[in-house]
């Protein structure tokens, strides 16, 4: 009867053992509820959700960027003095201890894209010049004036101001419609071609102290995509050459990694890892725009000397 009952037993315990075997991904926690087992997430469905986040934001911003372009004039102006503004603000936000003299960078803004849209390089000049004093002026008002303070709102206006105001001088020109568009498409998808080629291929670090991600072989394919974006951007301009398209993608792909590492340079300095949310994973309107404000004024000086 004893081996009997030891016998029931071991039935009964291999069958409970089958049945929770069976029920797999169910355990019960001590004193707690039944706790189901998920089986972790697939790195490649975190890639594609975040993918389709950067894209759900891309597309808009596009759209919203050619309209601009396109419509050129004031309304390009206006665009992209609150473009510049959010620019300054991420710019001044993360200098904040320096105290900037937000007001100074804002009015300086205005100034240059204003000269640029009715003047030409002189009142651009003019509006730059006029600018140091001003700042000066607005400094003083301030209850902790500071060199620090100064040096920062002149770093925005010339990083961020000169750049935009750049860009609408260039769209005034002949064809500038066609050569904005040329170098806005050269610097978008020599960044992405950086991305994607340094993540497959990336194994030498291009500059381990400022932007430790970035790579040798992610910059080289960046900027073998962009040339060749530009040459083909080309093709549907007859007014552009194959030899001046490939001379102004050449000056794209070796000014945008430049922008994109000043702009990592001072993220790093702050140690911040992106200037903000305008653009949701794609970070703030800096983190969009580094490389742009490197070849939009490269790409007008170029179209100036081939013109």
């Amino acid at each position: 009867m004893a081996s009997d009952r030891g016998s029931s037993r071991a039935s009964t315990a291999a069958g409970r053992g089958q049945r929770g075997r069976r029920r797999g991904s169910r355990r019960r926690a001590p004193g707690g509820p039944i706790v189901r087992r998920r089986p972790p997430r697939d790195a490649g469905d975190s890639q594609r959700s975040d993918l389709g986040a950067r894209l759900l934001v891309a597309v808009p911003a596009i759209a919203v960027a050619l309209f601009l372009v396109i419509e050129g004039g004031a309304i390009f102006t206006f665009g992209l003095f609150v473009l510049g503004c959010v620019c300054l603000h991420e710019l001044y936000g993360m200098f904040a201890r320096a105290h900037p003299v937000r007001l100074a960078g804002f009015i300086a803004l205005a100034g240059l894209l204003v000269a640029a849209n009715y003047g030409d390089q002189f009142q651009l000049l003019l509006v730059l010049a006029a600018t140091l004093p001003l700042l000066f002026g607005l400094t003083l008002l301030q209850t902790r004036p500071s060199v620090g303070g100064l040096s920062v709102t002149l770093l925005g206006i010339y990083w961020v101001g000169l750049a935009l105001a750049h860009a609408v001088l260039l769209r005034g020109l002949p064809h500038g419609l066609g050569i904005v568009i040329d170098v806005l498409v050269g610097t978008f998808l020599g960044d992405t071609g950086a991305y994607f080629g340094g993540r497959m291929f990336g194994r030498r670090p291009l500059a381990p102290e400022i932007s430790p991600n970035k790579t040798v072989e992610g910059m080289v394919i960046g900027m073998v995509v962009a040339v060749a974006a530009v040459w083909f951007a080309g093709l549907y301009q007859d007014w552009l050459s194959g030899a001046d398209a490939l001379i102004l993608g050449l000056g794209v792909a070796l000014a945008a990694p430049l922008g994109d590492l000043f702009e990592s340079l001072i993220k790093r300095d702050m140690e911040t890892k992106d200037t903000g949310r305008l653009f949701g994973p794609h970070g703030g309107a800096l983190d969009r725009l580094d490389a742009a404000l490197f070849t939009i004024p490269v790409g007008y000086y170029i179209w100036v000397a081939l013109m």
